[in-house]
């Protein structure tokens, strides 16, 4: 960064001279300069903020035309390099009112309000070693890079003095059958906790199924994923974010002292009445660590009608399930809801009469009724060994949270084989895709075809805010007139966007679904080896409909 220095020296008003920034203004030509009077001894915050009312400009406005009429730079404060803080101990920073900024090996750049302040530049030079350049920012500006590179608590206290009040109801953390309570003696103490409190909390009541938490060079951001959209959420100081995570980590029984190596962990939080589990997610960047949580409501599992899945397409689902042995998988990427559609299948299985068993990785929702193993590698207990455990226990129906490797589609096929109804998840882009990825595995052909009883492909659409929908008319705008060019559809609503909805015009989300019923036709190609493009027309001439025509 280059900047052009100011002699403070050489230019310093007189005792008697109008303030600098009257004069500065004046050669600005900026208009009401010539009626702009500044009492001697007023604060600097006090001398801007008059300034700039009376002059009828922002802050910005007036330091960018203050520093141009006075050949100097505006401070970036966003552009601050933090390892140039070493040079300015904070007690200097405090004193005059000045930020530091970026350094070269002979000069250090500085932010300050008052660029004739001679005594801050003698001080700053003796304490850096380096020529002082100053670059010119506001009193406001300053104060907070200050708060928050030097004491991150109190730019936590600035945070939480914005919040809105209704956020701030305690949040209980659930760790090993013993609650934890957040007691408002500890709000009062712990800004950090209660910050923390706080974004889990709102992420919850927004319905958000994830919490980002993504460092910068001195601002980092936090967003939620609504909808399967990420929204931001608020900037909050890098400082003040470490502290976040280093909270996050505590609930999550995580290193806090070990920011080199990613980890992960789980908690479980109260909020509203309503239990969360939380699965956290760090690793670590160049400028910090990142963090991802993973929202998990125990109690959201719902029926298959509640979830909407479509009326054709759930006759067919039902039908494969009602089936006594063989394998169901529902596919889909990372998101679409292929545990919550399985969930919906158990709940109806689960009348009681059978023996229904799981084997997950994390156990999503907690269902009563069933057995639920978690798969823990660094125990021993993975897929593979879970099953073959799960398979002494007389199981009726057997629930696999993933197949990821041969030797777990192996043990599930051999389990569909000897009378056992098994349900998994894959990934993979369609319906018949399943048959192809199984096969890559490393899967007898023949053996599919005699155990697959069906597939699911399944994305997740959202749904348009009812609260501020608006009907279409004869008139589209470009983007529904691409739609309708590309798909041939008309769109019957438009989204708007409402506070029910933050302003997205979208509330909630449904699952389309592409089912494949294995009739002895299909599973005669797939013995046989036929490609996926085969298997598709097949589908299709059974009565499949694809995710586009769904």
């Amino acid at each position: 960064m280059t900047t052009t220095p100011l002699d403070v020296r050489s230019t310093s008003p007189a005792n008697d001279a109008p303030h600098w920034i009257v004069t500065a203004a004046q050669r600005a030509n900026l208009a009401g300069a010539d009626a702009l009077r500044i009492a001697k001894g007023q604060p600097d915050a006090a001398v801007w903020e008059s300034a700039a009312r009376i002059l009828g400009m922002s802050a910005q406005e007036l330091t960018a035309a203050l520093a141009t009429s006075m050949h100097m730079r505006a401070a970036d404060m966003r552009a601050a390099d933090r390892q140039t803080r070493r040079l300015v101990p904070e007690r200097l920073a405090r004193r005059y009112k000045v930020f530091p900024l970026s350094e070269t090996d002979r000069s250090v750049v500085i932010a300050t309000s008052d660029p004739y302040d001679l005594n801050a530049e003698q001080d700053i030079a003796f304490a850096s070693g380096r020529r002082v350049m100053f670059e010119l920012a506001t009193p406001q500006q300053i104060e907070e890079a200050i708060a928050a590179a030097y004491s991150p608590d109190r730019a936590v206290e600035t945070l939480l003095l914005s919040a809105p009040s209704a956020a701030e109801e305690d949040v209980r953390v659930i760790a090993d059958d013993s609650p934890e309570e957040i007691t408002g003696r500890e709000v009062e103490t712990g800004p950090v906790i209660r910050l923390a409190n706080l974004i889990i909390a709102t992420a919850v009541r927004q319905r958000a199924s994830d919490i980002h938490m993504e460092p910068g060079p001195q601002m980092a951001t936090i967003r939620f994923r609504i909808d399967g959209v990420l929204r931001h959420h608020m900037d909050v100081p890098v400082g003040v974010i470490n502290r976040i995570i280093s909270r996050i980590k505590v609930l999550a029984k995580l290193d806090i002292a070990d920011r080199m190596r990613p980890q992960d962990g789980r908690t479980r939080v109260q909020v509203d009445n309503l239990a969360v589990d939380l699965r956290v997610s760090t690793i670590p960047t160049r400028e910090s660590e990142k963090a991802v949580i993973r929202l998990l409501r125990p109690d959201a599992a719902r029926s298959l009608e509640e979830i909407g899945v479509p009326a054709a397409e759930l006759s067919r689902f039902r039908a494969m399930i009602g089936h006594r042995d063989g394998i169901v998988i529902v596919t889909g990427p990372t998101g679409s809801g292929k545990t919550t559609t399985m969930y919906a299948a158990i709940r109806e299985i689960a009348d009681g009469t059978v023996n229904v068993m799981t084997v997950e990785d994390p156990i999503e929702y907690e269902l009563v009724g069933i057995t639920q193993m978690q798969a823990e590698p660094k125990r021993g207990v993975t897929f593979p060994t879970a099953l073959r455990a799960i398979l002494r226990q007389d199981p009726d129906v057997i629930f696999v949270g993933e197949i990821r490797d041969l030797e777990t589609a192996e043990v599930a096929v051999q389990a569909s084989l000897t009378g056992h109804l098994v349900l998994a998840t894959l990934h993979t882009n369609d319906a018949v895709g399943a048959v192809s990825r199984l096969a890559d595995f490393g899967i007898d052909r023949t053996a599919l075809a005699e155990t697959l009883r069906g597939c699911i492909a399944q994305r997740l659409v959202r749904k348009v805010c009812p609260h501020c929908a608006q009907q279409v008319g004869d008139v589209l705008t470009p983007k529904e007139a691409n739609l309708f060019e590309r798909f041939g559809t008309r769109p019957v609503v438009r989204a708007i966007g409402c506070d029910k909805c933050g302003s997205t015009g979208y509330n909630g989300r449904l699952p389309i679904d592409e089912v494949v019923t294995f009739t002895p036709a299909i599973a005669e190609l797939v013995a046989y080896g036929a490609p996926s493009s085969a298997l598709q027309r097949a589908a299709s001439a059974a009565g499949m409909r694809s995710l586009r025509e769904v």
